[in-house]
């Protein structure tokens, strides 16, 4: 799964990576968690002009027919499974999203305790995680946008630590996996992959991304010792 991220980019570099249309404001997080505002690229459509845009969703997905929101608050999809569950299933064919990062934490079981990782790119760079959206309505049609995570089965890099992680889209599919036309989701499969590991890198770091409370640099930062010795 996918329970934690960052992203350290500043708005700049976010409106340049994903060509995006309009303003991107985002401060840098090291630390964020289900239920949190994340940054998310949709694609918009006036006429027969499409373009990207930044919006600020809330972490944990609600479908547009649930009854009771509480129920749903699901911050992961699994990729291969997605378009055929009812939670996911309308999102994967018309509310596809791009959710950007510079890494993303998982923890890996050692004796008792787990050690934290950060994983990311060989080169520290942005990427994107693959997304799912929907907007929700209560009876007086007041809305609230959510969204989720796909997952996929692990790459070499991450298989000691994890048996899943984020679907990670090459900035080649950008287009493809945002085009709102494309309504069939056996045209994407060929996404549903885990992406390379020689292009990724993963070090282990403290335990303080552990809390929610800490949002800071040091949540990054490679931890040398070992903290089962």
């Amino acid at each position: 799964m996918c329970g934690r991220y960052r992203l350290t980019s500043r708005d700049k570099q976010i409106a340049e990576h994903f060509d995006i249309a309009g303003d991107v404001e985002w401060s840098p997080r090291y630390n964020i968690a289900p239920a949190q505002q994340v940054a998310v690229i949709r694609q918009e459509r006036e006429g027969n002009h499409a373009h990207r845009e930044f919006s600020l969703l809330r972490w944990g997905l609600i479908p547009y027919w649930a009854k009771d929101p509480l129920g749903f608050k699901t911050i992961n999809a699994m990729a291969e499974t997605a378009a055929v569950k009812p939670a996911f299933r309308d999102a994967m064919k018309r509310r596809r999203c791009l959710i950007p990062a510079d890494g993303f934490y998982e923890w890996r079981r050692i004796g008792k305790e787990k050690q934290p990782y950060n994983i990311g790119m060989a080169d520290d760079s942005i990427f994107a995680m693959a997304g799912l959206w929907d907007r929700w309505k209560d009876e007086d049609s007041k809305g609230i946008e959510t969204c989720a995570i796909l997952t996929i089965a692990p790459n070499s890099l991450l298989a000691e630590v994890h048996d899943r992680m984020p679907l990670i889209i090459g900035r080649d599919n950008y287009e493809r996996w945002l085009d709102r036309s494309t309504t069939d989701p056996e045209k994407l499969a060929d996404m549903l992959a885990p992406f390379d590991a020689a292009s990724m890198k993963k070090y282990p770091v403290s335990t303080r991304v552990n809390s929610v409370i800490n949002d800071d640099e040091e949540c990054l930062r490679e931890w040398r010792m070992s903290l089962f010795s």
